[in-house]
C-alpha cells in the first residue's frame, strides 16, 4: 500500500479542489460574473452553437416555444451556461433547479403551474428524478398539462390542468441513466465535448479581463494547457494563479508566474494532481502496470468506488494513461513515460 504523509495529503486536496470539475458553492456565484450572456461571447462546441442558432431562429419565425432540450457530457464544460445562452437568446426566463431538489409532488408541481408561456425551466442532474416527478413531467412536456388526483374513494378523478407552453432543459453527467421514457421526449439531445487548448486560452483571456486580471499569452495558454480540457477547471486555476501572482510578484500572470503557481498546485502539464499521479504510481510500482481491480484501488488509496470512478478516471481515460479491461484497470505506456518509469520488457507486448 502507498503510504501518504499529512503534508502529502494536504497538497493533494488543495491540488482536486483547484481541478475538480464538479461544481462548489464558490462556483455558482463566481461564475454568475463570468458567465457569457450570449453566443458572440460563448467560446467552444462550434458545430452545438451553430445547429442550436438554427432550432432559435426557426423557433422564433414560428412563435412557438423550443423542443425540450438535453445536454449530457463531464463536469464543467458549459450545460447550465449554455441553457442561459439559450433563454437569453429567446428573449425568453429562465428558471433553474436540480432533481435532488423536487423530492415531493408538490415541487415539481408547484413549478410546472407557476410557468409562463416561453419560459424555460432548467433541471440539472436530471438523471435523479425521482419516478413521481418524471410522470408528473411526461404530460407537461408532451400536452403542456398536468394530472392531478381528486376526491377520494370511489369519488377519485383525475383532472387534467393546461399549464404553460415552455421548454425544459434538461442537463447529466449521466445519460445512460435517464429512464427511455424521459430521453425520449426531448426533441433536441446535444453532448458536450472538452475543448481544445485554443478554446480554453481564449476562455482565460475572457475571464482575466472580467476580473480585471493582466495575463500574457503564454500565461493564458499555460493555464489552458493544464484545465483537463474543462472551462470551469481553467477560471478556477486562473484565480488561484491571480492570488499568487498578487503576493508573489507584480500582479501580472505570465508564462513563468503561471508555471510557477500550477507548481505549487501540484498540477502538472496534463492538468494532472497528486492524487491522479498517486493512482498511476500504485499501479506501476505495486501492481506492475496492472490490471487492477477497482476494489483493490480504492482500498490502497483510501478513497471510495464512486470517488475513482467519476473524479479520477475519466480525464485519466480520456487522455490515454489508464485503459479499462475486463480484469481491472492498467497504467497505458503513455503513464510510463510521463512520470518517468521504463515499461517492463514482460509487459511491452500486452499494450
Amino acid at each position: 500500500m502507498v503510504i501518504i504523509s499529512d503534508g502529502e495529503k494536504f497538497k493533494s486536496n488543495e491540488a482536486r479542489e483547484n481541478v475538480s470539475p464538479k461544481t462548489t458553492d464558490y462556483d455558482n456565484k463566481y461564475e454568475t460574473n463570468i458567465r457569457p450572456k450570449s453566443f458572440n461571447e460563448y467560446v467552444g462546441q462550434s458545430q452545438l452553437k451553430e445547429t442550436l442558432k438554427i432550432s432559435i431562429e426557426a423557433a422564433k419565425q414560428r412563435g412557438e416555444p423550443l423542443d425540450h432540450l438535453l445536454f449530457y457530457g463531464p463536469p464543467g464544460l458549459g450545460k447550465t451556461t449554455l441553457s442561459t445562452v439559450i433563454a437569453n437568446e429567446m428573449g425568453a426566463n429562465i428558471k433553474t433547479t436540480s432533481a435532488p431538489a423536487l423530492e415531493k409532488p408538490r415541487d415539481i408541481l408547484g413549478l410546472l403551474m407557476n410557468l409562463k408561456n416561453n419560459d424555460f425551466l432548467f433541471i440539472d442532474e436530471i438523471h435523479r428524478l425521482n419516478k413521481i416527478a418524471e410522470e408528473i413531467l411526461y404530460p407537461g412536456m408532451e400536452d403542456f398539462s398536468i394530472d392531478r388526483m381528486i376526491g377520494k374513494g370511489e369519488k377519485t378523478k383525475t383532472l387534467r390542468i393546461p399549464i404553460a407552453k415552455f421548454t425544459l432543459i434538461g442537463a447529466t453527467t449521466k445519460a445512460g441513466s435517464l429512464s427511455g421514457p424521459l430521453r425520449d421526449r426531448f426533441g433536441i439531445i446535444h453532448k458536450l465535448e472538452f475543448y481544445t487548448q485554443e478554446e480554453l486560452t481564449q476562455i482565460v483571456k475572457r475571464t482575466a479581463s472580467i476580473l480585471n486580471v493582466e495575463i500574457n499569452e503564454e500565461g493564458s495558454a499555460l493555464i489552458a494547457l493544464r484545465s483537463r480540457g474543462t472551462p470551469r477547471i481553467a477560471n478556477r486555476l486562473l484565480k488561484r494563479i491571480r492570488d499568487y501572482a498578487t503576493v508573489k510578484a507584480d500582479g501580472m500572470i505570465t508564462g513563468e508566474i503561471a508555471h510557477k503557481a500550477l507548481d505549487l498546485l501540484n498540477i502538472d502539464k496534463y492538468g494532472l494532481d497528486a492524487g491522479d499521479r498517486e493512482m498511476l504510481k500504485l499501479l506501476i510500482e505495486k501492481h506492475n502496470g496492472g490490471p487492477v481491480g477497482i476494489e483493490t484501488l480504492a482500498a490502497a488509496l483510501g478513497e471510495d468506488i464512486k470517488t475513482i470512478e467519476d473524479v479520477y478516471e475519466p480525464y485519466l481515460l480520456q487522455v490515454g494513461l489508464l485503459t479499462r479491461t475486463p480484469r481491472g484497470r492498467k497504467a497505458s505506456p503513455e503513464a510510463y513515460k510521463h512520470l518517468g518509469y521504463k515499461i517492463p520488457a514482460a509487459q511491452q507486448g500486452l499494450f
